[in-house]
């Protein structure tokens, strides 16, 4: 077993949550929920791919990271033009630096609404945007102060674009527009005590109202506290909190039954520590309504009727757990009109391989998100390319998007533990979205060797930007 996989820290817990989150945002109960923005960086119509890499050598310094855009097309992801961004390229504010994990975390959104999405990328230095064009992702700036997540949606409901930022255990909400000096048009502060800082946030509209809520993860040392749910108002976020009631990382919002009100789903841990590594794993889902968290909730793990596996828990000495839940996506994959979710489970076992991982997909419709229709894939499926070895952890970092504009969502998964030429340079998946759920026909599957960037310890695939 692998140490690499058990460091935690609260930066690590801000980058889980970072690949956890996929904000949506909801219009009023009365009416249909909006789809979650397309993240287009040339404004073609087809979402793209900005894949993290954060623990690449670039200019001969480890870990100084980048990220390797994949355009959609009509024929899926164009994995035959990528586009290579690392703090060398010309534009992109700084200098390389060493253990910086530039790509560590990212989030898009059209920040100065030129009608192209932008990209918001960091590590351990200062955050840059890269400004979306016709030609893609283009010249940079930097913006102000370090952060450790930053996520977009739209706090106050007034249809610009803002951006959320954990800063150190504090929340500033960054309005929009942005001017091209990476300038807000405001900020709103929501500061908490030193033991009871953010750890990661997940930003949604769980009520309804047409402003995107933030639900918080928070602990301190080897304990846990409940997350809590903070209304997004024409102000800012409400410096009042509701607790969702459960202990949970991470997450991700959809309106999974398409009541009106976004649903919170999360990875369920202990009150006692945050460790996960040797968890089976659960998915708890809590319910929006006109208040925010209702008391609606339900659990999903793999003992779960309709779901594929069985729970298995590590046993501290050999292996690890399955980790059902680890990452998150929401998305509708079938076209029902339904948000469905894709749930990493990077440390399951596929026979005698161990932590070779998998994904399973949730489905969403009327009833809420159920075990019913579940699908799952490894490397091992038939018709998946690749091979399940030991330690892969396919499935450790989940997205979806439409890749080809077919109005159905397709998974992009990440194993960053995958060996190609190299230890760990990593590997994605993108697998096509149908009527009758997710196919194995014309996956594509790519690494860093193939989109011509630097390979050794990459792990490539680590995040991706929603």
């Amino acid at each position: 077993m692998s140490n690499r996989t058990r460091r935690r820290s609260t930066a690590g817990c801000a980058l889980l949550a970072a690949l956890l989150t996929a904000p949506l945002a909801l219009a009023s109960p009365a009416a249909a929920a909006a789809r979650t923005p397309v993240v287009d960086f040339n404004g073609d119509g087809y979402a793209d791919l900005a894949i993290g890499a954060p623990r690449a050598t670039v200019s001969g310094l480890t870990s100084a990271g980048y990220i390797s855009v994949v355009h959609g097309s009509s024929a899926g992801a164009d994995a035959a033009h990528p586009k290579l961004i690392t703090r060398a390229t010309t534009g992109v504010p700084g200098a390389v630096k060493e253990y910086d994990s530039f790509g560590e975390w990212t989030t898009a959104r059209d920040l100065d609404e030129d009608g192209y999405t932008d990209l918001v990328v960091g590590g351990y230095s200062t955050p840059v945007v890269l400004w979306g064009s016709a030609q893609g992702l283009g010249n940079g700036t930097a913006l102000t102060g370090t952060a450790y997540q930053v996520a977009g949606g739209d706090i106050n409901g007034d249809g610009h674009a803002d951006l959320v930022a954990n800063i150190g255990g504090s929340l500033q909400v960054r309005f929009g527009p942005f001017t091209r000096a990476g300038v807000p048009a405001s900020t709103d502060t929501l500061d908490f005590d030193d033991e009871d800082g953010a750890q990661a946030f997940t930003v949604g509209d769980m009520n309804g109202d047409g402003k995107d809520d933030v639900v918080t993860t928070h602990g301190f040392e080897e304990m846990q506290y409940k997350s809590r749910f903070w209304a997004g108002t024409s102000t800012g976020l409400s410096k009042t909190y509701k607790t969702t009631g459960y202990y949970t990382i991470g997450g991700v919002i959809a309106d999974v039954n398409k009541d009106g009100y976004g649903d919170f789903m999360a990875l369920e841990v202990d009150q006692v520590s945050e460790v996960r590594e040797y968890d089976a794993g659960a998915v708890r889902v809590v319910y929006g309504s006109a208040v925010g968290p209702s008391t609606r909730t339900a659990k999903i793990t793999q003992e779960t009727a309709g779901v594929p596996g069985v729970s298995e828990a590590g046993d501290y000495d050999q292996n690890l757990g399955d980790q059902f839940g680890y990452s998150l996506a929401a998305g509708d994959v079938n076209g029902d009109g339904y948000p469905d979710v894709a749930v990493g489970v990077p440390g399951e076992d596929v026979g005698s391989v161990r932590e070779a991982g998998s994904v399973v997909l949730l489905k969403g419709g009327s009833s809420g998100l159920t075990g019913s229709g579940a699908q799952a894939f490894t490397q091992s499926t038939s018709g998946v390319p690749g091979v399940s070895e030991a330690g892969d952890n396919f499935g450790r970092s989940v997205h979806l998007a439409d890749v080809n504009a077919n109005h159905r969502a397709d998974l992009v998964l990440g194993a960053p533990l995958e060996d190609g030429t190299y230890k760990d340079s990593g590997a994605v998946w993108v697998f096509r979205g149908s009527t009758s759920g997710l196919t194995t026909t014309n996956i594509a599957s790519f690494g860093p060797s193939s989109l011509g960037a630097p390979q050794k310890g990459a792990f490539f695939g680590l995040a991706f930007a929603d």
